[in-house]
């Protein structure tokens, strides 16, 4: 077999829909299945470079169309491909992508939804570019100049890019790392040493990070500090944060009009941004894992006397689940374990609060939850705008009446 990547202009394929992995699909005449970065559905993609070679399907990126969509637009980025594949398109359509691929989840999981309970659409602040507070540089020597450049690490391949410009995160970001790209050629740094470049800016745009260095134990960064929905949240750049601070409160405001209970239960609680600020007066339980965030979900609960902070794996901590509950889940992209899913569904707490950054595993966790559970609501998030990441919130509750 041939070494990989594989230019291909022989073997024309018509792009049939885009896949919740960002890709348009499409079948050769051989029958074998191509998944395509930067296409669009109806395009033919006649130009194309081999990634990745399995039996039944390959993984590619197109080189050149014909009949390209009227929704195609220029990337603003060239590492587009690196950062948010989706530049491709026109915002609009990209949000009607997005919807249609999470209806086409929920109906592969034969989960039965009332029409009126799908989603009119996906809710976004209209910022589709600058948005990101927290970004991971690579380090690239560039052999012409003799310096270090910042660089993404080009799609399917572990050759990087040099970069001089990006507009998925924050301003100050990129601002920032260039200074600091810039100190290190004064001093002639070599890019071996360095791993990669971390940075975080909060709202008001402070900046913490800094550079990874080969082969050493990764620094500790001095925390910041945001405010979501008026409560302020001391977080550690190294760590979990959300991304998408002001989109996240719009889902944060749609969670609290759903906790109508006096006991609510915050599991995979992260630093707590979620619970604390939905709860209000309730009493709240988080439970989290990471020994790195429950130091942060302990300083941002320590003054908050309704609140106890627990540090365990959610799925160790089923006996805090009640029937008077509402219970709130954030899971990772694998979704809830199974013990969990079984224990909400022989305690039947009242109401279920799922948040989920992968539609795929949420929705094969909610096939089993509505085996008993009635769902209320379903607003899905672009808290990634120009990437194909979706976040969607889902309203469970255990009457069908409430």
């Amino acid at each position: 077999m041939s070494k990989l990547p594989i230019t291909v202009t022989d073997q024309p394929v018509r792009i049939e829909k885009l896949v919740p992995g960002g890709q348009g699909i499409g079948a050769r005449e051989d029958g074998k299945k191509g998944f395509f970065w930067n296409t669009l559905p109806g395009e033919t993609v006649v130009k194309y470079k081999i990634i990745k070679q399995k039996s039944h399907y390959f993984e590619a990126i197109a080189e050149e169309v014909k009949n390209p969509s009227e929704h195609r637009i220029a990337p603003k980025d060239l590492c587009f491909l690196s950062t948010s594949p989706w530049q491709i398109m026109d915002y609009t359509y990209e949000l009607k992508q997005k919807k249609l691929i999470l209806e086409e989840l929920f109906r592969q999981f034969n989960l039965k939804i009332d029409e009126n309970l799908l989603p009119k659409s996906v809710q976004t602040d209209n910022h589709d570019f600058f948005y990101r507070n927290k970004m991971e540089y690579a380090l690239y020597w560039n052999n012409e100049t003799e310096k270090i450049d910042l660089a993404f690490h080009i799609r399917g391949t572990h050759h990087k890019m040099p970069i001089s410009s990006s507009s998925i995160e924050r301003p100050e970001i990129f601002e920032h790392a260039t200074k600091i790209i810039t100190d290190l050629n004064k001093n002639h740094a070599e890019a071996r040493k360095y791993q990669s470049l971390l940075l975080r800016a909060n709202q008001t745009g402070e900046i913490s990070g800094g550079l990874y260095e080969n082969n050493k134990p990764h620094p500790v960064f001095p925390n910041l500090t945001d405010k979501i929905l008026g409560k302020e949240y001391s977080y550690s750049p190294n760590g979990f944060f959300q991304i998408n601070l002001p989109v996240y409160e719009m889902a944060l405001e749609k969670i609290k009009e759903h906790i109508k209970t006096e006991n609510v239960l915050d599991l995979y609680a992260g630093v707590g941004t979620i619970g604390l600020s939905v709860a209000g007066d309730k009493n709240l339980t988080l439970v989290e894992n990471s020994k790195a965030a429950f130091k942060e979900l302990e300083k941002n609960t320590s003054s908050v006397s309704n609140a106890t902070a627990i540090l365990s794996n959610s799925e160790d901590v089923l006996s805090y689940i009640a029937p008077d509950q509402t219970v709130i889940l954030d899971p990772p992209r694998a979704g809830c374990d199974q013990k969990l899913l079984e224990k909400l569904l022989e305690t039947k707490p009242k109401n279920i609060i799922y948040l989920s950054c992968n539609p795929a595993t949420q929705a094969r966790d909610l096939e089993i939850l509505t085996k008993i559970y009635h769902i209320k609501n379903i607003t899905p998030y672009n808290f990634f705008p120009r990437t194909p990441h979706l976040e969607n919130l889902v309203i469970l509750s255990i009457s069908p009446d409430e």
